[in-house]
């Protein structure tokens, strides 16, 4: 999943990217959204996307997040470790800017729902969401495509874990 949010003067954004490891979409975003500055802007996105991808994959998920926000990037992997440490501590202070607590709440729910998570910081002309969170009003048709679910016995997912008729009756050895 790759999430970007947008701020300008006038106007900001929020972008959100979703597909599978196999790279197929299952959802994108792109909304108008006025925030007080570019780390709300992140952070909204981010929270954004987790809601979106919690309501279409399975509680044990594996899931790499990508964002062009190191801040948020680091905060995201403190937390998720901070989770697996006896004590429930991170190894670095979290630092999630004041205007962001809500969504730094949520976004840390949300991580607690899946089996994995990573987060990873790309550049920004490197980041899917890029272009979404910059112009939403240009990408506004994205947010009427269908859904699509990576949920097991979703429409994606394989209808059986049976081989073939054609490889039924082999054996490994043949």
């Amino acid at each position: 999943m790759a999430t970007d949010g947008s701020y300008r003067k006038e106007s900001g954004g929020l972008g959100v990217v979703i597909e599978t490891r196999e790279g197929k979409r299952v959802a994108r975003l792109s909304l108008p959204q006025p925030v007080p500055d570019n780390n709300v802007a992140e952070y909204r996105a981010l929270h954004l996307g987790l809601d979106v991808l919690a309501t279409r994959s399975p509680p044990n998920a594996r899931v790499g997040v990508l964002v062009d926000h190191d801040e948020l990037a680091g905060n995201v992997n403190n937390a998720i470790l901070a989770t697996q440490h006896p004590d429930g501590k991170p190894p670095h202070p979290l630092s999630p800017p004041q205007n962001t607590t809500n969504h730094w709440r949520g976004i840390r729910a949300r991580l607690s729902g899946f089996g994995e998570v990573r987060a990873a910081r790309i550049n920004s002309e490197d980041n899917p969401a890029h272009p979404l969170a910059n112009a939403p009003d240009q990408y506004a048709h994205v947010n009427h495509e269908p859904d699509r679910c990576v949920l097991p016995g979703s429409a994606e997912s394989p209808t059986s874990e049976f081989p073939p008729p054609s490889r039924a009756d082999r054996h490994a050895s043949d």
